[in-house]
């Protein structure tokens, strides 16, 4: 569920939910006071409703941490992953520059591997649990610079 904060920059969005559900201008009043369950089932529902456009329109996720970082191509059937790993103690891939700097000056100490998987659960499912995951949004450029740098090095 969004939180208070989270829905500011919505309230036109959720005063036209509420009005589609029944609840006109003064009543949304009313029934936080009488029944808040019933304005919590509603925020929930709409908070569903955002969630769901906004994962419709994440195509790349990524998850960085000192030893690996995950990119994610989020496609309607399945998620495409490269993944890129490192042993040494001098690395580190939790940050986009200290990514640039191993990809630039130390690719032979990368590993990279690729994977895929279908959906087991609809795609904005499996985006949610992505970002439940620690994942934040990626870019196109981000996984087409790593494509690149993986057809390249199976080459060698």
């Amino acid at each position: 569920m969004l939180s208070a904060e989270e829905l500011v920059p919505f309230e036109e969005d959720l005063k036209q939910f509420l009005i589609v559900n029944g609840v006109h201008g003064d009543e949304w009043e009313l029934v936080n006071r009488n029944t808040p369950e019933k304005a919590v089932e509603l925020v929930e529902l709409f908070s569903d409703t955002v969630l769901q456009k906004v994962y419709e329109k994440i195509m790349f996720l990524e998850f960085r941490s000192i030893d690996s970082c995950l990119v994610f191509h989020c496609l309607s059937d399945r998620m495409l992953l490269i993944a890129m790993q490192h042993t040494q103690p001098d690395l580190d891939l939790s940050s986009p520059e200290t990514i640039h700097v191993a990809l630039t000056k130390h690719l032979s100490k990368l590993s990279f591997f690729r994977s895929e998987k279908m959906h087991q659960h609809s795609r904005e499912e499996e985006v949610h649990r992505l970002f439940e995951q620690g994942c934040v949004p990626s870019d196109e450029a981000f996984w087409n610079a790593l494509v690149t740098v993986v057809s390249n090095t199976s080459k060698s």
